[in-house]
């Protein structure tokens, strides 16, 4: 596991974890992972054991008696297994029936005493350990959570992109925020990073769309929720797609590699970024001499005691840049995002003019 996921070479396939949400019972999980390693598609097994629920009325797992069903089942198909764990007795537990991989979850990964007693109870033990992103949008937090797990001698840490909660979001269960892993792997270039469609996308019709989003930025793969019977699963059913209908679902991904080291290629790919550094050059000079009109602007509010937000005069820029935008090919909701970032800039220019 640790050589097909923590030394991956450009032409390895993607990683695939997949396996029931929560282990329910011993057949359900056998019936689940032999099926899956029948696919040909998965190179780790998992399963909930113990389940962080909002309310105490939900299913919270079948607890440590589930880990000698998920041993078992590696015994049979010859994969490892991999499980969500949150305090120190969960990390003992796994250790003890010999979990191959471990996994902290968004809501133990924003709490840092939570992590922290992880990671003092893995000290010693150089076990793989992938990191969900915090359920809220805070990448510190997924930052300071790989760090204590690397000071405590942890050398096989990884990254699992889950979705952020939003609010008022209705496409995703968590919206994904490409970004913010983005911004991860460009701190953490040496750490693998996995995505879970199941979590972001809460249902599965999407599955597919979000797994191949991932592939294309060069995710190291992916992990999926897969049951025997998803309709009536104990927890997430929505989300669980059975065996067969991921091995469909794998099988008609995109792969894409990593770039090619042939110099046509290299030289054609060198000249497109190198028009997008002169175009970036180009915004940050025009960016700059907005900049300076704004603080202009913000002279002669001042020398005329007018207020520096003009909410008609706003209003006014944004519906121009969208109606521009759309003429370009730009959406609504990237001109919206763009201006309303130079707009507080151009306040708090202001505002410094205002004050001086």
């Amino acid at each position: 596991m640790k050589s097909a996921l923590f030394n991956r070479q450009p032409d390895d396939k993607p990683f695939l974890i997949a396996g029931p949400c929560s282990a329910e019972t011993e057949e359900q999980v056998l019936e689940t992972c032999e099926r899956l390693a029948a696919t040909g598609k998965v190179q780790a097994l998992r399963a909930g054991i113990w389940k962080p629920r909002t309310k105490p009325s939900g299913f919270e797992g079948v607890g440590t008696r589930g880990l000698p069903w998920l041993k078992r089942a590696s015994e049979l198909t010859g994969l490892p297994t991999a499980v969500e764990v949150a305090t120190a007795k969960h990390v003992e537990d796994c250790l003890a029936f010999g979990i191959d991989i471990l996994w902290v979850g968004a809501r133990t990964t924003g709490n840092p005493f939570s992590v922290q007693e992880i990671a003092s109870a893995l000290r010693g033990v150089d076990v793989p350990v992938l990191v969900k992103n915090p359920i809220h949008p805070e990448l510190e937090l997924w930052v300071g959570a790989v760090e204590r797990l690397q000071k405590a001698g942890l050398t096989h840490v990884g990254l699992v992109h889950r979705g952020f909660s939003s609010y008022g979001n209705t496409d995703f269960r968590n919206a994904p925020m490409w970004h913010l892993p983005i911004e991860m792997k460009r701190r953490l270039p040496d750490l693998p990073l996995l995505c879970d469609p199941s979590h972001i996308c809460g249902r599965r019709d999407t599955l597919a769309a979000v797994a191949q989003q991932a592939l294309n930025l060069g995710f190291d793969g992916n992990m999926l929720e897969s049951h025997i019977d998803p309709d009536n699963a104990w927890s997430d059913a929505r989300q669980q797609i059975t065996p067969e209908v991921l091995r469909a679902l794998i099988q008609d991904l995109v792969w894409r590699h990593e770039p090619t080291h042939e110099q046509e290629f290299r030289s054609a790919l060198a000249g497109l970024r190198e028009q997008i550094n002169q175009l970036d050059a180009e915004m940050m000079q025009l960016l700059g001499r907005r900049m300076a009109v704004a603080e202009q602007i913000g002279r002669y509010k001042k020398e005329n005691d007018l207020t520096i937000l003009q909410t008609n005069r706003w209003n006014e820029v944004l519906e121009r840049a969208q109606r521009q935008g759309a003429s370009v090919g730009l959406t609504q909701e990237f001109v919206a995002q763009y201006l309303a970032a130079v707009h507080l800039e151009s306040i708090n220019r202001q505002n410094k003019v205002m004050e001086s």
